[in-house]
């Protein structure tokens, strides 16, 4: 949309470029807003409008480092925790309350009813989104449906059953259809994401191939990330409305901070049953933690009435804020930044050196983006601007890769990490496969000489040189940049030196940018600053448009 809006406008090609990257990010900012805005909302229904409890449900959301981290990052779980608690707000809790509860007449059961459809289609959407999202939706429904652990004797009748299965079916089959039109308009061919995301993670196992991790991984590491200093609160909040009575509370309110609580514990539970885990998988649970957190928090640091705060609470309090901001500022600012800035380095310097390659929709965009550099020797477009820009020697999904580097005609050659399609789940052929980043990175940290045998047996492989009998040559591209961690320096060194394996191509590398990124990250191969090496091959001369 933002591509087609600015070739309506008169924009510089580099304007364009920079705007396309960026745009995202600002919408994706805005979805974030809607996040934290909701999660008050749900928590005023449930709380009460200008209760302490619904305050300090919105300051915790404000506060918590992870959520300024993720919640601006366009991951498909962050739109997808946007969508779960906007549609909590919007589902008709008064089916969780009591029939003595008095929930209005004919006008407050047509909101509810509007307010149902928004919700229903706002989950079918999350769903379609991610398939795991149906495991909230589906303890909620249990929940309201069962009464499990539930007070009160229950609103819902056989009407409201057939309201609900009526509308689900409405909503949900308007969702589908927006979601197969806007995949037909995007791929240009009928297909549903969500069966290709089932086969390939259920029936091939997919993503086992991309982490295995404990079966208590949420619970001793996953909630500890997302609530980070809140987590007490967080998990004197689960206990309390699973466990005990809420004194002073409604049925309804009772039973809709237990039934929060329940789709936490459920979903957690679910996923925990499987292998591949990932923190952001439960990213969508994170408000509902933040509305069970909130009495907690408001009772530790508020003061009886007539009293004042004391003076240590106060502190402590401060010493929070503080601490939160610093950790969040952090993660905002500095945490692996590095890969967002080499690409806009990236693409700064192609737009000064190749000028006339800036065209955002050129006529025969470049298709010679291979695996194998030995492959892309000739590329579609033979001129002297179809260079292989860049090679990028790190871990798979390092970088945010063409959605930075914008330009079609800009060549980029990164490992790869796909996964054994050709061979069966739980082979020992995939137990024993490894993917171009795992065979680059074999026996790093043990053996010195890891990295060298894969750029002279795959990167750079020797070839018979059919115009001299006999002889050999390396083959394939040789970049403009290189773009690694600096922990691959050596392998390259050793690799290029005159007397390496390399050493005919006449690469002399040079560091030509580096960035810092951050005080520690999850993947030794990551560790230390990313750099840009220059290779010497190509002249920096700037092409004449």
């Amino acid at each position: 949309m933002a591509d087609r809006f600015l070739t309506v406008l008169p924009c510089l090609p580099a304007f364009t470029a920079s705007a396309l990257a960026i745009l995202p990010k600002l919408v994706q900012a805005g979805i974030a807003v809607l996040a934290d805005l909701y999660t008050w909302k749900l928590a005023e229904k449930v709380y009460g409008q200008g209760s302490r409890s619904a305050w300090s449900a919105l300051c915790v959301t404000a506060l918590n480092p992870w959520q300024w981290y993720c919640s601006t990052r366009t991951f498909s779980n962050s739109l997808e925790m946007t969508l779960t608690i906007t549609a909590l707000n919007y589902w008709p809790w008064e089916l969780l309350g009591d029939t003595s509860e008095k929930y209005g007449g004919f006008a407050a059961r047509r909101e509810r009813l509007s307010s149902l459809r928004v919700s229903l289609f706002l989950a079918a959407i999350a769903v379609v989104l991610r398939p795991t999202n149906i495991f909230i939706w589906g303890t909620l429904v249990l929940v309201a449906f069962t009464r499990l652990g539930l007070s009160g004797e229950s609103p819902v009748t056989s009407r409201v059953i057939f309201v609900l299965l009526k509308e689900a079916v409405l909503c949900g089959s308007a969702a589908l259809a927006l979601s197969a039109v806007s995949d037909r308009l995007y791929f240009g061919t009928w297909t549903f994401p969500p069966y290709h995301w089932l086969h390939f993670n259920l029936s091939q196992d997919v993503a086992v191939f991309y982490g295995k991790m404990a079966w208590h991984y949420y619970l001793s590491q996953g909630i500890t990330q997302l609530t980070m200093t809140f987590l007490p609160f967080a998990l004197v909040g689960l206990y309390k409305f699973t466990f005990s009575a809420v004194p002073g509370a409604t049925a309804l309110q009772s039973n809709a901070l237990k039934t929060l609580s329940f789709i936490v514990i459920t979903t957690i539970a679910v996923l925990s049953l499987i292998t591949h885990k990932e923190v952001r998988f439960i990213y969508p649970l994170l408000p509902s933690l933040h509305i069970l957190a909130a009495p907690s928090f408001a009772s530790f640091f508020s003061a009886s009435p007539g009293r004042q705060p004391s003076q240590a609470k106060t502190a402590l309090l401060a010493g929070l804020i503080f601490i939160n901001l610093i950790i969040a500022a952090y993660l905002s600012i500095f945490h692996t930044a590095a890969p967002i800035s080499v690409m806009h380095y990236l693409r700064h310097q192609y737009e000064s050196i190749h000028p006339d390659r800036l065209d955002l929709h050129p006529a025969h965009p470049i298709t010679g983006h291979y695996h194998t550099l030995a492959q892309s020797s000739a590329p579609t477009l033979t001129s002297e601007t179809d260079e292989l820009f860049a090679l990028f020697l790190m871990p798979c999904h390092s970088t945010p890769w063409r959605s930075h580097l914008i330009y079609p005609s800009l060549r980029a050659r990164a490992l790869t990490c796909e996964p054994p399609l050709h061979t069966s789940p739980r082979s020992a052929e995939r137990e024993n496969y490894l993917d171009e980043a795992d065979r680059f990175y074999r026996g790093f940290g043990s053996d010195s000489q890891w990295g060298v045998e894969f750029l002279a047996e795959e990167i750079w492989p020797q070839l018979n040189d059919e115009s001299r009998t006999g002889d050999v040559k390396r083959v394939g591209e040789v970049p403009r940049y290189i773009v690694g961690y600096e922990s691959i320096e050596g392998p390259l060194t050793e690799f290029f030196d005159k007397a390496g394996a390399g050493g005919e191509m006449g690469v002399h590398l040079k560091r030509v940018w580096m960035g810092w990124n951050g005080l520690f990250s999850d993947d030794e191969r990551r560790g230390g600053y990313l750099v840009v090496w220059d290779t010497g091959r190509l002249s920096n001369k700037v092409a004449v448009p």
